[in-house]
């Protein structure tokens, strides 16, 4: 352990379990875990965080906050955020999503239905960087499949949601890639391959899965599919531009400038909403950029106190090496996703405390960030109560439950990244 290192403390944890107290409360009591806004949670726990140690002055305590939400990476995170829903806005109100989401249709081959659910819901994913986005644009098709191919229903919506959670977890645009790689300090484009190559056996094993499920069952789309390629291309221009490496902020600034040309161009844009519509998708993103900056003054009062300190202690006395300090850092995200039902939250939540863990054990940033996406995104999957399975089962008539059964993606990417870890060779961090 560093000298410098404060002792750690678990009644510096407090905060963090009332808001987990609160919000698994409420969601239990009202039988709807988004019944209570997570902000409302978070500002009471800050609360909490301040009324704690009277040792540190109130005044204190606000610098203390102050320079938590100051970290560079908080304010990256936050403004990437905003960038992020400025370009969702305008390439949706350009009419990207349809045409992202015809494209797909057009070339799904009618005898492998279900297979083709689960491809062009990961290509939509990781175009539109939203596994909510993507569940309201194919359940509705997937009910349409399932009555003409005569394939089980939960089978389809689970190929959709399972296409989906791919994308969320490795779409450059997605707010859990945004929030992962800015608290763990790497590249956008480096996580995005290191985190490919542990979920891509996985999707392949999910294919094949889906293909035996669903064999000799074929339909046929009688509707037209319009769709034009120049509204795809500013999320094409996106995923190019941050696989190549450029700035993700310039990227989105670039995508977001490109859908408005196109947008105004197709007449989907009048000249005179260019400004409101990326005013509305920034506007979608208030939530969990405010969210962020209330959690970054939470963790800097909580480690001050010492509670990450007690957590690295904890992880410390009970694993050894850097394999356990990435068991460690991926039991923090299951976890923490568990309680919060919502793996953006639970990333920006769990984050600072995984940086510590990385440095602690000498993990690189890269495979923390992409082990903290995976396992968020892994129980984001299967929680009955998570948003994606109660909108999936809202738009169908089914209940979670029986989704469930089929959500093959999740569980294979978590055995695929059990395996990473406990077979990758140790690689010393470059910080």
């Amino acid at each position: 352990m560093k000298d410098t290192q404060k002792k750690g403390n678990p009644i510096a944890l407090l905060p963090i379990g009332v808001f987990l107290i609160i919000f698994i409360g409420s969601g239990i009591l009202t039988n709807d875990f988004y019944s209570m806004p997570a902000i409302v949670g978070f500002l009471i726990a800050l609360m909490i965080a301040f009324m704690q140690n009277r040792k540190v002055s109130f005044s204190e305590k606000f610098v203390i906050a102050a320079k938590g939400v100051g970290n560079e990476n908080i304010v990256i995170m936050c403004l990437i955020f905003l960038a992020a829903g400025g370009f969702s806005g305008a390439v949706k109100a350009a009419g990207g999503v349809e045409s992202t989401v015809n494209l797909g249709l057009s070339v799904l081959p009618s005898e492998v239905a279900v297979v083709g659910l689960f491809l062009i819901g990961c290509f939509i994913s990781i175009s539109m960087g939203t596994s909510m986005g993507t569940i309201a644009a194919l359940a509705p098709i997937a009910v349409g499949i399932s009555e003409k191919a005569a394939v089980s229903l939960p089978i389809c919506i689970g190929a959709v949601v399972c296409g989906a959670m791919f994308g969320d977890n490795l779409s450059m645009i997605s707010d859990t890639t945004i929030a992962a790689v800015r608290t763990q300090g790497c590249k956008m484009k480096d996580k995005f391959k290191a985190n490919l190559l542990i979920v891509l056996p996985a999707a392949v094993l999910t294919l094949i899965l889906f293909l035996f499920l669903a064999k000799n069952n074929s339909f046929h789309i009688t509707g037209a599919l319009p769709y034009n390629i120049f509204q795809v291309l500013p999320y094409l221009l996106v995923l190019t531009g941050a696989l190549i490496g450029f700035n993700v902020f310039g990227v989105l600034i670039a995508g977001t400038v490109a859908s408005l040309i196109v947008g105004v161009a197709s007449k989907a844009i009048p000249f005179s909403d260019i400004f409101k519509v990326i005013g509305d998708g920034v506007t979608g993103m208030y939530d969990i950029t405010v969210i962020s900056i209330v959690v970054s003054c939470i963790v800097a009062l909580v480690k001050e106190y010492g509670g990450i300190q007690y957590i690295l202690e904890l992880i410390h006395s009970n694993i050894k090496g850097q394999k356990g300090g990435m068991l460690g850092i991926a039991a923090l995200a299951s976890m923490v996703d568990v309680a919060t039902a919502n793996n953006t939250v639970a990333i920006v939540m769990a984050g600072p405390i995984a940086k510590e863990i990385s440095e602690e054990f000498d993990i690189p940033p890269i495979r923390s960030a992409s082990i903290l996406d995976i396992f968020t995104s892994v129980f984001q999957g299967l929680i009955p109560y998570g948003a994606q399975l109660l909108s999936a089962a809202s738009l169908t008539g089914l209940t979670p439950f029986e989704i469930i059964p089929y959500m093959y993606y999740p569980i294979f990417m978590a055995i695929s990244a059990l395996l990473f870890i406990l077979f990758s060779k140790e690689k010393k961090s470059v910080r």
